[in-house]
């Protein structure tokens, strides 16, 4: 039987039009984005993610709640329905770990039993509005780095005050910080071999120090939030290891808004433990991409639509 570790993507894979035909042609994909409208007053998030404005969606506040709602309205249909008849029974019996990127921590912690989803809702919406807060106290920005190592980065974010903020996969690093900062670490980076040094479309420093101000916030909404023990395993972007009680789970949780995210080693230490097939549920197919550079013998299916899990042959 094939081992499946869930995963879960993160801020940046919004589109306008994503979740529609889920909502279109699931109950169970409609009844998630109508409980989320009944329990948050003043966010259309229908309209926002069928209709856009794509600049309204990417703000940061509404992206999280957005992908986190799209994500986990798949993952329900994926529970609960399959026209290949072997598809639920397979899967739960094959489900060995969760986990997500960043924000998809929270879709992960959902579909492990450990966070309600409309608890998980109200946390990502606060936790986007404080990331947007610490972003306007503290202005900067995040570039990814490609073709270079993270040791050589490290020594280049020593000299330049820039911060690692994402080991994505091998020769993709993303680092974060001061405008002045990561602009002096990149032309550092390719002067040094990097092959290429990109600014991303981002509103702030996320992954670093300057988002511990959020971070101390965010503890607080924590601490209002039932969390129970996962009942599926859950590996950390904080520590790239398992979660085993609700206590480390809220700790990383708060971790993760200023430390590095360690998704390399994360998916390195559950494939190295046996599980070779992973379900990328949610929009986009960025962590495909992701894991065909860590280990391209893995197995990666994409659950978008309905049709993905329909059409789904392991």
């Amino acid at each position: 039987m094939n081992k499946i570790c869930f995963i879960f993507p993160c801020q940046g894979s919004q589109y306008v039009g994503m979740g529609k035909k889920l909502y279109d042609n699931s109950p169970e994909a409609k009844t998630i984005f109508d409980q989320v409208e009944k329990n948050l007053p003043g966010l259309d998030l229908k309209k926002l993610c069928f209709e856009g404005p794509i600049e309204k969606l990417t703000q940061t506040a509404n992206s999280q709640v957005a992908i986190l709602v799209t994500s986990i309205a798949a993952l329900r249909i994926l529970e609960t329905v399959g026209t290949a008849q072997w598809a639920v029974p397979t899967v739960k019996a094959g489900l060995v770990c969760c986990a997500g990127l960043s924000l998809g921590e929270y879709s992960a912690l959902v579909a492990s039993g450990a966070l309600e989803f409309l608890d998980a809702v109200r946390l990502v919406r606060r936790r986007g509005e404080l990331m947007e807060q610490a972003a306007l106290n503290n202005p900067g920005t995040m570039a990814s780095i490609l073709g270079i190592s993270a040791e050589d980065l490290k020594e280049i974010c020593k000299e330049t005050g820039a911060e690692i903020a994402n080991l994505n996969c091998p020769g993709q690093i993303v680092i974060s910080g001061k405008i002045e900062s990561v602009q002096k670490a990149m032309a550092l980076a390719e002067q040094k071999g990097a092959k290429k040094a990109i600014i991303l479309n981002v509103s702030g420093p996320f992954h670093s120090s300057f988002m511990k101000e959020a971070a101390k916030e965010f503890k607080k909404e924590l601490g209002k939030t039932k969390f129970s023990s996962p009942m599926v395993p859950i590996v950390s972007n904080v520590t790239a290891d398992y979660e085993k009680t609700v206590d480390e789970i809220k700790e990383n949780l708060v971790k993760q808004l200023y430390s590095p995210v360690r998704w390399e080693e994360s998916i390195l230490k559950i494939s190295q433990e046996g599980c070779d097939t992973f379900f990328e549920i949610g929009p986009g197919k960025v962590l495909k991409g992701l894991l065909r550079r860590i280990n391209p013998e893995l197995k990666v299916y994409n659950i978008e639509t309905v049709e993905d899990i329909n059409n789904l042959t392991l």
